[in-house]
C-alpha cells in the first residue's frame, strides 16, 4: 500500500487514468458526486465496458453542483448541459445502487475486461474535483492505493461484498438498482431543465434575502452619530424613500453594491443623494458617474445656487461622465484626469 497526497502528480486521477481503457471496468463508492468531476472524465468514462457506483442515500448529500473549488467551472454556465449529459451517461452505462446509510469514505476499483482488479484507491475522497485531485482538497485526507495485483485483488473484495450486500438487502437482482438509478437520473434532469429568467431572478432574491428581517432596522443600519438625520436631504425624504435609503445602505454594507430600481418620479435622485451624504458624513470619498447630458443634474447640488434646495448640506462628491472611464487624461468638468482621484 502507498499513501496518496492528492496533489501535483500524486493524485487519485493520475492513478486511475492509465486503467481507463476500452473494455475495462470501474467500481466506485463515493459520498458525493460532482458534475464537474464527471466533466473532466466524461470522454474517458465512455469507453469503459462496465461501471458500478454506490452512492449516498440522499440526493442532497451528493453535491452535484460541486464545492468552493468548482466556482470557476460553475461560472462557465454549462451546468444544465453537463447535468443532461451525466443523466444520459448514467441511464445508459451505469449500474447504480444507493447505500443504506451515510458513506464515510470513497473507493475506486479499476479492473481489466475479465474483471481482474488492477488498481484500488480508497480513503477520504469522493468523486469530486477535490477528491480526484483536480482542485485543492483537505490536506488531512488519508488516501491509500494498491501497489500490486495481489493487494488490488484483496482490496477489491470489500467493494464486491458491499455491492452484493446491497443486492441482498433489497432481495432483488435489478429492480431496486433500476429505481435508484432512475431517481439519480431524475435529480440530474431536474438540474438540467430550462427555467425562465423570472424564476431564476426570484430564486436569487430569495436566497440573498430570505434571512433578512421583515422590516429594516433603521437604528442598526444608519448610525445616528453621523448626523444624517439632521441633514436637509434626509428631512425631505418620504417614509418609503427613507426605507429605500436604509435598505440600500444595508446592501452596500453587506454586498458591496445596490441598484435602486424605483419607477420614474419616485425620487431616486434624492435617495441617492441621501446615501451619498451618509457616506460623506463618514468621511468616505464619493464619485458620481453620470451620462454627460445629465452631469449638470448632479453638479447642481454642489453649487451655491438658488435652485439648489439642498445647499445647506454642502455636498462634496466628485462627478465624472461615465465615458471618462475609457480616458487616460484630460479635463472633465473641473477634474484633471491625469491626477489620481
Amino acid at each position: 500500500m502507498k499513501l496518496i497526497h492528492n496533489s501535483g502528480t500524486n493524485r487519485v486521477i493520475d492513478l486511475i487514468r492509465p486503467h481507463i481503457k476500452r473494455g475495462n471496468q470501474l467500481g466506485c463508492v463515493t459520498p458525493s458526486f460532482s458534475l464537474y468531476a464527471f466533466a473532466e472524465m466524461r470522454e474517458a468514462l465512455s469507453v469503459l465496458e462496465r461501471v458500478q457506483f454506490i452512492l449516498s442515500p440522499g440526493d442532497k448529500a451528493l453535491d452535484f453542483l460541486g464545492e468552493e473549488g468548482d466556482r470557476s467551472a460553475r461560472n462557465c454556465l454549462q451546468t444544465r448541459w453537463l447535468a443532461n449529459q451525466c443523466a444520459k451517461w448514467i441511464s445508459e452505462n451505469v449500474e447504480l445502487r444507493r447505500a443504506l446509510g451515510p458513506v464515510p469514505q470513497g473507493t475506486i476499483v479499476m479492473r481489466k475486461p475479465d474483471a481482474t482488479p488492477e488498481q484500488v484507491v480508497l480513503g477520504s475522497f469522493a468523486f469530486t474535483t477535490a477528491g480526484l485531485g483536480l482542485t485543492p482538497g483537505n490536506p488531512l485526507s488519508l488516501i491509500q492505493a494498491s501497489e500490486s495485483s495481489s493487494e488490488a485483488a484483496i482490496l477489491s473484495q470489500w467493494f464486491d461484498q458491499q455491492w452484493l450486500s446491497l443486492q441482498d438487502a433489497f432481495n432483488s437482482d435489478s429492480a431496486e438498482g433500476d429505481n435508484d438509478r432512475e431517481a439519480v437520473v431524475a435529480a440530474l434532469q431536474f438540474i438540467g431543465e430550462h427555467r425562465d429568467p423570472l424564476t431564476i431572478y426570484s430564486l436569487i432574491l430569495h436566497n440573498l434575502f430570505r434571512d433578512s428581517e421583515d422590516e429594516m432596522d433603521e437604528e442598526r443600519i444608519v448610525k445616528s452619530a453621523t448626523g444624517i438625520r439632521n441633514t436637509v436631504v434626509w428631512k425631505k425624504l418620504f417614509k418609503f424613500q427613507r426605507d429605500g435609503v436604509v435598505g440600500a445602505i444595508d446592501k452596500l454594507n453587506r454586498f458591496g453594491g445596490c441598484i435602486i430600481a424605483d419607477s420614474v418620479g419616485l425620487g431616486k435622485t434624492f435617495e441617492a443623494l441621501a446615501i451619498i451624504k451618509y457616506h460623506e458624513l463618514r468621511n468616505d470619498r464619493v464619485l458620481v458617474l453620470a451620462p454627460k447630458r445629465l452631469r449638470d443634474n448632479w453638479t447642481l447640488y454642489q453649487a451655491n445656487d438658488k435652485r439648489n434646495i439642498l445647499a445647506a448640506d454642502r455636498f462634496n462628491y466628485d462627478v465624472l461622465n461615465h465615458t471618462d472611464l475609457s480616458r487616460d487624461g484630460g479635463i472633465s468638468g473641473d477634474i484633471d484626469l491625469d491626477l489620481p482621484l
